[in-house]
């Protein structure tokens, strides 16, 4: 309702100072999930957000994985909404790529630096604020929401599986907001239904028991030299393909609605390169579009390779492992298990049978319908926030536990709502957000919710 969601954002102004010194906090808290900093301290402050506002707020403990922070708000309605986001980063290494130290936030004119604010603290607390400013400014929210708010995102979400299934009623709801969009470089939110699997493997390669003099070169095998040869049977630069045996059987082919989303995706490829300073792109050089690319095929990439001797000055050594981590994008109907079993077969096969193949943390790929009522509503919400029709898209070429949402509660998973933008850099030095595009989703979430009535059903008809 119009009233409803002006009301709410009237109050917005006068809070906005408040607003952002609390994501501030947020952001000086480290909560790296790889090495497991600042984690329980930061749950507690995503907890303490969650009982100001009321929720009934929990811990859940799952075997080898960080807290999951549920928070219920209830209020009897129709319609009830899950936002699911994590409270953990990525590791800010390198630490000299970045220009102020990463657990410092730093304000630049309208851009805020520091790990974590695209990637998700700032897209978690917008939503949060947006709660906040319907219940104390607006009279309340239309509709119950749920908060699910993991640890371990960034390492694989180990263990959650479990917990959706064994709190399965708790996150009985009509529609799942995933943990948030950005505004492409066309200038548009971009909306989604659905994202990438992934398969994340560390190769390893013993070689001799200890490091070796390099002199020794002609006498014992270079474990590199074995990896990089196994590395060169799984992709074939020159057309893009995975070369695994067996990688491609159960891909299933993109929609027409889906390739015509695709295909009308904005994405102009010569500026992309120049900004990331190629001389063109991958997939042109391949002969291929690059949305399909990015959105309806499979991927390989080599995250990093590691041996012998790296630091300053020279060493000159024979190392004695050679390890590298391969991640694999998946495309609906592939699964992760699967996938993991044709490249071991894969291996063997050709040789390497004593390349030791460790699953780092996979994911299936999770997609839901373009045409549910909640991509509509979303959509809607962004066009009066924003003042022009977002993007759809099929899915995010990125990858997190939508599967699970999918397939283990029903629910229908829809990325929209959030903070960052193209240029935001998560996972990378300097990662930022435009506090312009904080207000905005705060507002798009305020929209959101407030366009259900007391009487609605998300199922029932379309928005308006």
């Amino acid at each position: 309702m119009a009233r409803l969601a002006d009301a709410a954002l009237g109050g917005l102004a006068g809070r906005k100072e408040l607003f952002l010194q609390e994501l501030l906090a947020y952001c000086r808290q480290p909560s790296v999930a790889a090495t497991g900093e600042g984690m329980e301290a930061m749950a507690g402050l995503v907890s303490r957000t969650l009982e100001r506002l009321g929720a009934e707020v929990e811990w859940w403990h799952g075997p080898g994985a960080f807290p999951v922070i549920y928070g219920r708000l209830e209020r009897g309605a129709p319609v009830t909404l899950l936002f699911y986001n994590h409270y953990d980063v990525q590791p800010p290494e390198p630490l000299e790529r970045w220009t102020s130290p990463p657990f410092e936030p730093r304000l630049a004119g309208d851009r805020l630096h520091a790990r974590g604010v695209a990637d998700d603290k700032g897209a978690l607390l917008a939503r949060l604020h947006a709660v906040e400013l319907l219940q104390q400014v607006a009279g309340g929210i239309p509709v119950n929401v749920i908060f699910l708010v993991e640890g371990g995102e960034e390492v694989g979400s180990p263990g959650l599986g479990r917990l959706l299934s064994a709190h399965r009623r708790q996150l009985q709801a009509d529609g799942c907001l995933w943990e948030g969009g950005e505004i492409g470089a066309h200038g548009r939110l971009e909306v989604e239904a659905g994202c990438k699997g992934m398969l994340y493997v560390e190769l390893v390669v013993r070689g001799p028991r200890e490091d070796l003099h390099s002199s020794l070169a002609g006498l014992a095998p270079n474990p590199v030299w074995h990896l990089l040869e196994a590395l060169r049977t799984l992709y074939d630069p020159g057309s893009g393909r995975i070369l695994v045996d067996g990688f491609y059987d159960r891909v299933r082919p993109p929609s027409p609605e889906e390739l015509s989303l695709v295909d009308a995706y904005p994405l102009d490829e010569g500026a992309l390169a120049q900004a990331w300073g190629l001389v063109e792109l991958e997939s042109r050089r391949q002969g291929r579009t690059a949305p399909r690319a990015l959105f309806v095929e499979p991927t390989c990439n080599v995250s990093g390779i590691f041996a012998g001797y790296a630091g300053p000055g020279s060493k000159t050594v024979l190392p004695s492992e050679a390890r590298a981590r391969v991640d694999f994008r998946l495309v609906p109907n592939q699964s992760a298990s699967d996938c993991l079993r044709k490249l071991e077969h894969h291996l063997a096969r050709r040789g390497f049978r004593d390349v030791r193949v460790v699953d780092g943390g996979s994911e299936d790929p999770g997609q839901s319908p373009l045409d549910h009522p909640l991509v509509e509503r979303v959509a809607a919400a962004a066009r009066e926030t924003y003042g022009v029709d977002p993007i759809l898209k099929p899915r995010s070429a990125g990858t997190g536990p939508a599967a699970l949402f999918v397939d283990t509660l029903g629910l229908p998973v829809v990325n929209g709502p959030g903070v960052a933008y193209h240029g935001s850099g998560p996972h990378a030095p300097d990662e930022h957000i435009r506090l312009g595009d904080y207000w905005r989703g705060i507002e798009h979430v305020v929209r959101l919710l407030a366009g259900f009535d007391a009487e609605d059903g998300l199922l029932k008809g379309r928005p308006q």
